[in-house]
């Protein structure tokens, strides 16, 4: 998907000063890391929220974790499992610093990359492998939510 079938020239003119922009590309970042992160617990898992599990490990709500990016400080919402086994990726547990995670978000849906070519990209820059598998529920749970964030936003200014 190309970045400007996604969000057009049109919907950039409703933002009248850098910090309303600013704010609107951290609400981005926050929801895009949230969904990675469901995506992360999809792939641990074996399932998609709201599908039947044959395994007796299962999704156990949310806890806060508050993390700093370029965009400042966020609080985000990060899924857990019943068994306690899952370990983040992205962010590490005890760790709350996402430094350059916005530019492989924006790599997921702006630049059209390919599984493996993310995969390397992570690899490089915070040195942990991570399936094609897992990238590919990540990037499809992302695009998604990105659609609806905009539409949502765009909605407030009709």
């Amino acid at each position: 998907m190309d970045a400007k079938d996604l969000m057009s020239d049109e919907f950039f003119k409703q933002f009248k000063t850098g910090k309303e922009l600013n704010d609107f590309l951290k609400q981005i970042q926050k929801r895009g890391i949230e969904k990675m992160l469901e995506g992360e617990l999809d792939d641990h898992l074996g399932y998609e929220k709201n599908q039947k599990s044959r395994e007796s490990n299962s999704r156990n709500g949310y806890s806060k974790k508050k993390i700093k990016t370029s965009y400042g400080d966020s609080e985000i919402e990060v899924p857990r499992d019943r068994d306690a086994s899952f370990n983040l990726m992205i962010i590490p547990k005890r760790g709350n610093m996402v430094e350059g995670l916005e530019n492989i978000i924006v790599s997921f849906y702006a630049k059209g990359m390919s599984n493996n070519d993310t995969q390397q990209q992570i690899l490089e820059m915070y040195d942990f492998d991570i399936s094609t598998s897992t990238i590919s529920r990540i990037t499809s749970k992302i695009t998604d939510d990105i659609v609806v964030c905009k539409t949502d936003h765009w909605n407030q200014f009709i």
